[in-house]
């Protein structure tokens, strides 16, 4: 109990109903004898007063008329009593204040998340097209992140780094939100390339788990690097590559003509080599052909790759049962000393 707590002992704040709510009772068991104690006072009535032999004494007629408040003045002795036991009874209950504090360590996960903005991410076999869908999803697996550093990669016929590592998922959405066809001027697909890109970010990581999540709707048609090559590289420098195919194999609509008519191309998806890579990278390949297959695709490597989150409690237990027993003590020395005044009976004591 800290030295201040001596000296404001005295304060009415210790009696208050909101204080006794606040407080932890270690041993709450001695609060229900409280609604007893004015009862102790009916049972000594009971025994004093109607158990007691009476002498019959002759008054005069005008002395018996009316009630005398003077004759409640001995109760006092009694209520200190009274109040005695019932500090005596917090005390034991052991009020307490506890205060925990909570630590929590992540060691989080490095994610680039490589995203494929070539024009035939345009395709409108997902609304309103498959870049668009594949933005939503993303932005909604990084909010659900916590502790995490992620980056964003994006390519075409080449692959530049959007956004490094960071953990300001804010700035990350708008930079997702600035994604879009034609932000690299080179045309085709460079998914080695973008491989090769997100290997660069992720190499000097001194995270314990580090992945790439790419994401492309065709097959390699440019850069100079290798998808495989650049696979096996990621997996030399421990990093676990997830591969997601966006869109459906055949003929897909893309815009319409000048009547009106969708107009539609033929789709094709190199789902061999997005499968080697994630099997050289130790992660997974998935086939996303709707909105929502390619939302639970991202919610099940949001649960793959989970934070452990390692958390530290501390608890203060602080006592406060000597300020309700030094109030109990002090409440029957009075009651004592009263015993010995005009306050008390002495016939009936």
């Amino acid at each position: 109990m800290p030295d201040s707590l001596f000296l404001d002992w005295l304060s009415f704040e210790w009696f208050m109903p909101r204080t006794l709510l606040g407080f932890h009772w270690e041993n709450k068991l001695f609060l229900y004898f409280l609604p007893a104690v004015p009862l102790l006072l009916s049972f000594r009535w009971i025994f004093h007063v109607g158990l007691r032999q009476k002498i019959d004494i002759a008054f005069h007629p005008d002395a018996a008329r009316g009630f005398n408040w003077t004759a409640l003045l001995r109760f006092i002795p009694y209520t200190f009593h009274l109040l005695a036991i019932a500090f005596v009874l917090i005390a034991l209950a052991r009020p307490q204040k506890v205060s925990e504090i909570r630590e929590q360590y992540g060691e989080g996960i490095d994610i680039i998340i490589a995203m494929d903005v070539s024009e035939s991410m345009l395709l409108e076999d997902f609304s309103p097209n498959r870049l668009e869908a594949a933005k939503q999803v993303a932005r909604n697996f990084i909010k659900q992140r916590q502790h995490d550093r992620i980056g964003l990669v994006v390519f075409s016929g080449d692959a530049y780094s959007l956004s490094p590592l960071t953990t300001d998922y804010q700035l990350l959405s708008e930079f997702i939100e600035e994604i879009k066809p034609g932000m690299i001027d080179a045309g085709g697909t460079a998914i080695g390339n973008a491989l090769g890109v997100s290997i660069n970010r992720l190499r000097e990581s001194q995270t314990a788990s580090k992945v790439i999540i790419l994401l492309s709707d065709g097959e390699n048609t440019a850069g100079n690097l290798d998808p495989i090559m650049a696979a096996k590289l990621a997996h030399a420098f421990q990093i676990k590559t997830y591969t997601i195919g966006i869109g459906k194999d055949g003929e897909v609509p893309y815009g319409t003509d000048s009547t009106g008519k969708p107009i539609y191309i033929k789709s094709s998806l190199d789902e061999t080599t997005l499968r080697k890579i994630a099997q050289i990278g130790e992660g997974q390949f998935f086939r996303a052909s709707t909105l929502k297959s390619l939302n639970d695709i991202f919610y099940r490597i949001d649960n793959y790759e989970k934070t452990e989150i390692i958390e530290t409690r501390f608890k203060d237990n602080e006592d406060f049962y000597r300020i309700y027993l030094i109030w109990g003590i002090i409440f029957l020395l009075i009651a004592l000393s009263l015993k010995n005044t005009f306050l008390s009976n002495a016939l009936e004591d």
